[in-house]
């Protein structure tokens, strides 16, 4: 389960935040996870309820935003909602499409108390 190692190190960079800005804790952290990034968004809430028992995160607000997946068909130029990476063109239906949305895995943002 990659995704509380993804938790532990989130947890780290709002450490880091907070010190750097001389907070005590954090309120509020949001982040997004794109529909094709790999990451399990119900695992990551459950390894992110563990990872932050005891730190700045502790009670924190965790708000996980899911990006859903977006392509652009190279031949037709049609952009579309795409839950795989293996979704054909829905106009022409070419499987030669670019990914624009989907693949995120960051911090959107922090809010300190």
């Amino acid at each position: 389960m990659h995704e509380l190692s993804i938790a532990s190190s989130i947890v780290e960079y709002a450490e880091e935040f907070a010190r750097e800005h001389q907070a005590n804790r954090i309120s509020k952290i949001e982040l997004e996870v794109g529909q094709l990034s790999g990451v399990v968004t119900d695992s990551l809430e459950f390894a992110m309820e563990e990872a932050i028992k005891g730190s700045v995160l502790e009670k924190a607000q965790v708000v996980i935003i899911e990006i859903i997946g977006q392509s652009i068909c190279n031949q037709c130029q049609t952009e579309f909602a795409n839950s795989d990476w293996y979704t054909p063109c829905p106009q022409c239906n070419s499987m030669d499409s670019e990914i624009v949305a989907g693949k995120e895995l960051q911090i959107k943002s922090i809010v300190t108390a």
